[in-house]
């Protein structure tokens, strides 16, 4: 009797210690994507996608995760339309025929119990490059409201604009390198 209880015993421990991959929605309310780049060495030009969508599946026990996050190119917004367009053009993002940008992140990094970085790969003008995105904040709560976990942070990288083919400007003295940062939250499904 006592060695089948162990066995029980052991066997629903041994269930707690598995690796569980929760599945989230990115919240496109609580969602941006935004660059900064240096503007003549003055001030430093901003601007934001405003459509976005993505997915993240992410296992705290296991410490591994994936990260799926596209934002549309014509959603960009500077506050200054005639900027807008231009980055729309072949001089920047050549939105006409790369609609999409896209992150997909699967090598996680975790500190203790919070993700510190996740690695993986941006494809912007149909170039694919390595990016890996450090984390300033991370955090899981119970949404009050939703009545669900939500899970999320704030990520950013500093990537080399020419990797993609946008050189516009260097020849005048814009810089090639841009900060990408992301603020993300997802519900988990």
């Amino acid at each position: 009797m006592k060695k089948a209880f162990l066995i029980a015993a052991l066997a629903a421990l041994s269930g707690l210690t598995q690796a569980e991959t929760a599945s989230y929605a990115v919240d496109p309310t609580h969602t941006f994507v935004t660059y900064e780049i240096q503007h003549f060495g003055t001030s430093t030009n901003r601007g934001r996608f405003d459509k976005k969508e993505g997915s993240v599946q992410l296992d705290r026990a296991a410490k591994t995760g994936k990260v799926e996050i596209s934002f549309e190119l014509a959603g960009i917004n500077t506050g200054v339309v005639p900027m807008d367009k231009h980055l729309l053009s072949d001089d920047f993002f050549a939105a006409d025929k790369f609609p999409t940008a896209k992150f997909v992140g699967d090598k996680f990094v975790f500190n203790g119990d919070k993700v510190a970085e996740v690695a993986g790969q941006l494809t912007l003008r149909g170039k694919t490059n390595p990016v890996t995105l450090k984390t300033s904040h991370f955090n899981c709560y119970q949404n009050p409201m939703l009545k669900r976990e939500v899970c999320g942070g704030d990520f950013e990288a500093t990537i080399d604009r020419t990797q993609w083919g946008v050189d516009y400007g260097l020849a005048w003295g814009f810089p090639k390198n841009v900060r990408l940062l992301i603020q993300v939250e997802a519900v988990r499904q």
